[in-house]
């Protein structure tokens, strides 16, 4: 898919074409964000640069939890109580790095990147 940069979409003064300096690079594509939600835990692999593979969340219902002393536990989300990336995406219950869930051991926030790991790590912020 190439996207118009700047105003390649428009014609010049004299009605002659616009013609971009490079076409979009593979690289550069963009993809649709990988919107990990609270549910039963599906997955997404797909391929990025240099043969290498990112495991991408859609859904996810257990986060491994970091407790203050030095043991991560598996623990169930209950929400997503806020999200400072998006006011849309709070509103969505979209787990994202920064996010604050509640679980059962209570608030925690997420450290890790489900779009981008297939995982969801968060320490625990009280007990």
């Amino acid at each position: 898919m190439r996207k118009s940069v700047e105003n390649l979409a428009t014609s010049k003064t004299t009605g002659g074409r616009r013609h971009p300096l490079r076409i979009r690079r593979k690289y550069e594509t963009d993809r649709y964000p990988n919107e990990a939600i609270n549910g039963a835990q599906v997955t997404v692999t797909r391929r990025v640069r240099g043969n290498n593979s990112k495991t991408a969340l859609k859904s996810i219902d257990f986060v491994n939890l970091a407790t203050g002393d030095a043991k991560v536990k598996k623990s169930k989300i209950l929400k997503v109580l806020e999200n400072s990336t998006n006011n849309d995406y709070q509103r969505r219950g979209i787990i994202t790095k920064g996010a604050i869930l509640e679980t059962q051991e209570g608030r925690c926030r997420v450290v890790s990147k489900p779009g981008q790991n297939g995982i969801v790590n968060a320490v625990l912020l009280d007990g």
